[in-house]
C-alpha cells in the first residue's frame, strides 16, 4: 500500500480541498500519514497571495523531497496556476495540478507512475463549472467548513486571486446539503460556510440561489446547531440581508468585513468598490440588527501611494470603528497586478511602522469589544482543554467568536453550555461560568 502525505498552505478553502484530496487518495486504496513521515507521494496544496505564501511553497515542496528523495511530489493549487511554468521547472516537483483539477489528484498521479502521466494546468479563467469536490470528515472536532463557491470577479488591483482561481462558480445548493447532512451524522455542530468570494455564491446559478437563501436552507438540516459565514464583502449587507440572518436561531452573528483601507482615495487605487461612507453604514446595520454582533476586518498598510495623511485617516477611521478584530497586513507587492506598476511603492521601514500603529488601535479594539461581553450571557461551544497559569481550563468560543474558559472535570469537548461571561484569563481568553 502506497503512502501519501498532504500538506495545506493559505486560506481555508485550500484547507478544505486538500481534505477532499485526502478522502479521494483514502477511497482509493493509499495510506494517509503525516507530513513529516516519510512516504510514496506528498501532495503540498500551495498558495500565492503573498510573494512570503510563495516562498513557502516552494520550501514545503523541497522539504518533501528532502523527505524522501524518492517520491513524487505533487504541487497543487494557486501558486501552480499563478506561475505553471516555474512550479513546473522546479526540480522538487515532479507533478503540477491546477486548480479546477483537484478532482483528478489520483488518476494524475496514478498516470505519472504508470510513465503516460502528464501536468494538469489548465486556462482557468475559461472554466464555468465549479469543480466537484466534498469531505466526510473535517480536521477540527468541533465545526466543519464547507467550500461553497469559487473565484472571484472584483479584480483588486493589488490581487492575484482571480487569475488563481478563475472566475465566479457557485456549487449547486444540494450538493451543500447534502454533505452538511453528513457531517452532522459525523457529530459537527457547527458549519462554516467558506469560498473565494462568498458574497457572490448564487450569482452565476440558474435560479439565482443566494446566501442568505443557502443558509436558510441548511438552517434545516438536524444536529446543526450553528451556521457561521466566512468573509464578506461590505456590500452584501443589506437591511433585508441582516433581517433575514437574525431571523435564524442557528445562526452566528459573527461577521468578517473586508476593509483594506479606511480612506476612500485609496480604495479606489485598490479597486474596491465601497466607500467608507458605506462601509461605517453596513456596520451600524449590524450593530442595530444584533446584539452586540462580532465584526471583525483585514487592513492592508503601505499600499503603493498610500501617504502619511492618508494612512493617518485609516487609522482615525479603525479607531472610530472600534471592531472586535482587525488583521493587519503590510502589501506585498505581486508581479501581473495592476499595483506592482503603480508609482510611489511604500518603503518597507514605512510600512513596519504604520502596522505597528494599526495592530496597536486593533488590540485596543479588541478588548474594548471583550470587556463589553463581562457579565453578559452566551452560548458557548467548547473545543479542547487548555492550561491557563496552574490550571486546567476547557476552552469554546460563543457564536460571536469570543474565547472563553471554563473550569470543569467534565470533557467538555464539542458540548454547547449558557454560560455568564466573566473576567479575563489572558488577553484573549474569558472566564466563564455555566448558568
Amino acid at each position: 500500500m502506497k503512502k501519501v502525505a498532504l500538506h495545506s498552505l493559505g486560506c481555508k478553502v485550500n484547507s478544505y480541498e486538500t481534505d477532499a484530496m485526502t478522502r479521494l487518495f483514502e477511497k482509493s486504496g493509499y495510506e494517509i500519514v503525516p507530513f513529516t513521515e516519510k512516504a510514496d507521494i506528498y501532495v503540498i496544496n500551495t498558495c500565492t497571495v503573498t510573494n512570503i505564501a510563495d516562498r513557502k511553497s516552494r520550501q514545503m515542496l523541497h522539504r518533501a523531497k528532502k523527505n524522501n528523495p524518492q517520491s513524487i511530489v505533487v504541487a497543487a493549487g494557486c501558486y501552480v496556476q499563478a506561475d505553471s511554468q516555474r512550479a513546473a521547472k522546479d526540480s522538487a516537483v515532479d507533478l503540477v495540478v491546477g486548480n479546477d483539477q483537484k478532482n483528478q489528484i489520483v488518476s494524475l498521479v496514478e498516470q505519472l507512475i504508470n510513465g503516460s502521466g502528464e501536468n494538469a494546468v489548465t486556462d482557468i479563467g475559461c472554466t464555468r463549472t465549479y469543480e466537484p469536490l466534498s469531505i466526510e470528515d473535517a480536521a477540527e472536532h468541533t465545526r466543519a467548513y464547507i467550500k461553497v463557491q469559487d473565484g472571484c470577479n472584483q479584480f483588486c488591483s493589488y490581487c492575484l486571486i482571480p487569475y488563481a482561481r478563475g472566475r465566479v462558480r457557485s456549487r449547486q445548493p444540494e450538493e451543500i446539503l447534502s454533505e452538511a447532512a453528513r457531517l452532522a451524522k459525523k457529530g459537527y455542530q457547527e458549519l462554516v460556510l467558506t469560498g473565494i468570494h462568498l458574497s457572490s455564491y448564487g450569482t452565476d446559478l440558474t435560479g439565482n440561489e443566494e446566501l442568505l437563501q443557502l443558509v436558510q436552507s441548511l438552517h434545516e438540516t438536524e444536529g446543526i446547531r450553528r451556521i457561521r459565514l466566512g468573509s464578506l464583502e461590505p456590500g452584501i449587507i443589506t437591511e433585508s440581508f441582516a433581517e433575514g440572518l437574525a431571523g435564524l436561531e442557528k445562526f452566528c452573528p459573527h461577521f468578517h468585513l473586508s476593509l483594506q483601507s479606511g480612506c476612500d482615495s485609496v480604495l479606489e487605487r485598490m479597486n474596491r468598490h465601497y466607500t467608507t461612507k458605506a462601509y461605517e453604514e453596513k456596520c451600524g446595520l449590524l450593530r442595530k440588527t444584533f446584539d452586540h454582533p462580532a465584526i471583525t476586518t483585514d487592513v492592508i498598510v503601505g499600499f503603493p501611494g498610500e501617504t502619511e495623511e492618508e494612512f493617518g485617516v485609516t487609522e482615525d477611521f479603525l479607531k472610530r470603528l472600534c471592531l472586535a478584530e482587525a488583521h493587519i497586513f503590510k502589501y506585498s507587492r505581486r508581479k501581473g497586478t495592476r499595483a506592482d506598476k503603480m508609482p510611489d511603492q511604500v518603503p518597507d521601514q514605512v510600512k513596519a511602522r504604520r502596522s505597528s500603529r494599526l495592530l496597536a488601535v486593533a488590540a485596543s479594539c479588541g478588548k474594548t469589544y471583550r470587556a463589553g461581553w463581562q457579565g453578559r450571557q452566551a452560548e458557548a461551544l467548547f473545543e479542547e482543554q487548555v492550561s491557563i497559569g496552574d490550571e486546567l481550563f476547557w476552552t469554546g468560543y460563543t457564536r460571536e467568536y469570543v474565547r472563553v474558559a471554563k473550569k470543569s472535570r467534565d470533557n467538555l469537548e464539542n458540548v454547547i453550555l449558557p454560560v455568564t461571561v466573566k473576567e479575563p484569563l489572558t488577553e484573549e481568553i474569558l472566564a466563564c461560568e455555566s448558568l
